[in-house]
């Protein structure tokens, strides 16, 4: 069996392994990883593996992220120290939720349910490879957005930025006009294309079309200076600033 392990931890990951290499000396750790963008990078690389073992907060950010960036089809088992993060964890692949400071029994037992488990992942598996044979996927290249009693229609290659305001969303365009958008930030990000927008912090979603400099902020974070005036500062925030710099610099 091939695993994978995301951990930014060393010493949690070194006590993973040896745990898994008791529990079966056959098992593998192909891979380790400390930070999202070293784990969509690997993920990304077509790689073969049979299940991930990952850690919820790492150097750069939750580890949920790295599901926005990149499809895993493999089981994955949560090993953390934050029981909050639990029902997100099964919104993905999530076989187990291991809670810190693990045992060999927490780990005999995540790999029994694993095993017991296979064929339906197998079974799953073929049948997205089959679905993702016969469709593309496509991200919108266009909005309707609603001003006064008029819908427009709007490019994706025409906006800027998308921003929060509580619970309204905007959409900014090259031109600077603004329309309130029925979105939330979390489902934009699904329906962008990642190569041109980037969602910075909690409130902003920007396009790379839209960025003028890029300034070293306090705090090790980034500020983000657009071509034309925006009302709030646009703060990379610390824990995406690695993930956002591989971004910015493109393949």
């Amino acid at each position: 069996m091939k695993i994978v392990i995301i951990e930014d931890e060393p010493l949690a990951a070194e006590k993973l392994e040896r745990y898994l290499l008791k529990y079966d000396t056959n098992i593998q750790i192909i891979a380790k990883h400390e930070s999202i963008s070293k784990a969509v990078d690997w993920f990304q690389s077509d790689n073969d593996f049979d299940v991930v073992f990952m850690d919820v907060q790492l150097i750069d950010g939750l580890s949920f992220e790295i599901f926005n960036q990149t499809i895993i089809k493999k089981p994955i088992i949560f090993v953390t120290a934050f029981d909050e993060y639990a029902i997100d964890a099964f919104k993905v692949n999530s076989i187990d939720y291991i809670l810190k400071p693990i045992t060999f029994t927490d780990i005999s037992k995540a790999m029994t349910k694993l095993k017991s488990m296979h064929n339906l992942f197998v079974k799953n598996e073929a049948i997205t490879n089959v679905a993702e044979s016969l469709i593309t996927r496509k991200y919108k290249d266009r909005f309707l957005v609603k001003l006064g009693n008029h819908i427009h229609s709007v490019k994706t290659e025409e906006i800027s930025l998308f921003y929060a305001d509580g619970r309204t969303v905007y959409l900014v365009t090259n031109t600077e006009k603004k329309y309130i958008l029925d979105f939330k930030l979390e489902d934009l990000v699904k329906v962008l294309d990642p190569k041109n927008f980037f969602r910075v912090n909690r409130t902003f979603i920007i396009s790379i079309n839209a960025i003028q400099d890029v300034l070293v902020y306090s705090n090790s974070r980034l500020k983000i200076i657009t071509s034309f005036k925006v009302d709030k500062e646009i703060i990379v925030s610390r824990e995406k600033v690695a993930q956002f710099k591989n971004w910015f610099e493109g393949n």
